[in-house]
């Protein structure tokens, strides 16, 4: 049985997102080159949240297959390391995250690190080259996802940076996260109608407050996008219900005529 995920704290200010413990092994260790697009695999790159690293959402290698057996032979797990970076909400501190934060908790009028939530983007676009590249999975392929910070990082990568010409992604999801960079949020009717998104959201989180979850959906659906939202009477964390939901998704994605 999947376990709860619960946060622990580095201090009083910053969570530390933890999930099942278990051996991190990055997916590219076992790459080989290819040089045309395989339809028959896929690819799962997800995001961990402030303070955490990539073996906290790692389980959902072994989890989502659990819930959803085709999610697990052929589709590809990716958990990019976040950098080390200072945090002025916390005096400056240095820990894993994907940019800087200037409010606590984060409501929907909180100040973007455009410089950074930029450099997490290209993270990601660095991946899905790579993946095109080394295994031959096209970003058709791919779905985009992160937790909290990361998931913020997954919204800017598959919407507003899928520009014209850009392949889009397979989906996107979104866990506890935030739009950003919202004024300048614009989707190409291509992207609007290729990249449904899931996004789950806890109905007490104090962190990433639960408004942001309305407020975005909102943005997304007014530029066309395909949003399923879902809420749960939880904090700022997930659970059963909402990888279950997510692995639904992912599976109807990846496998849509299964």
């Amino acid at each position: 049985m999947l376990l709860r995920i619960k946060p622990l704290f580095l201090s009083a200010v910053v969570p530390l997102f933890i999930t099942s413990p278990r051996s991190f092994i990055h997916p590219t260790a076992a790459m080989s080159t290819a040089n045309q697009c395989d339809n028959s695999k896929s690819a799962i790159i997800f995001l961990h949240g402030l303070g955490d690293s990539p073996a906290g959402w790692s389980s959902l290698e072994r989890n989502l297959p659990s819930l959803r057996p085709k999610l697990g032979d052929g589709v590809h797990y990716v958990f990019p390391p976040a950098p080390t970076i200072s945090l002025t909400i916390n005096d400056g501190m240095m820990m894993p995250g994907w940019f800087d934060l200037y409010d606590w908790p984060i409501g929907i009028n909180a100040k973007d690190d455009q410089e950074g939530k930029l450099a997490a983007a290209n993270v990601i676009e660095e991946t899905v080259k790579r993946l095109e590249e080394e295994e031959g999975i096209s970003p058709s392929r791919i779905i985009v996802g992160g937790f909290s910070q990361g998931g913020a990082v997954a919204l800017l990568t598959a919407y507003h940076r899928r520009t014209q010409g850009k392949v889009p992604f397979a989906g996107c999801v979104c866990l506890s996260g935030w739009l950003t960079l919202k004024d300048d949020l614009s989707v190409t009717d291509e992207v609007a109608k290729s990249t449904p998104l899931f996004w789950g959201h806890g109905q007490y989180d104090d962190k990433v407050l639960f408004e942001q979850q309305k407020h975005g959906v909102d943005m997304l659906k007014s530029h066309g996008v395909d949003v399923s939202d879902r809420s749960y009477p939880m904090g700022h964390e997930s659970d059963y219900a909402e990888l279950e939901a997510m692995a639904e998704f992912c599976e109807k994605l990846l496998f849509p005529s299964e």
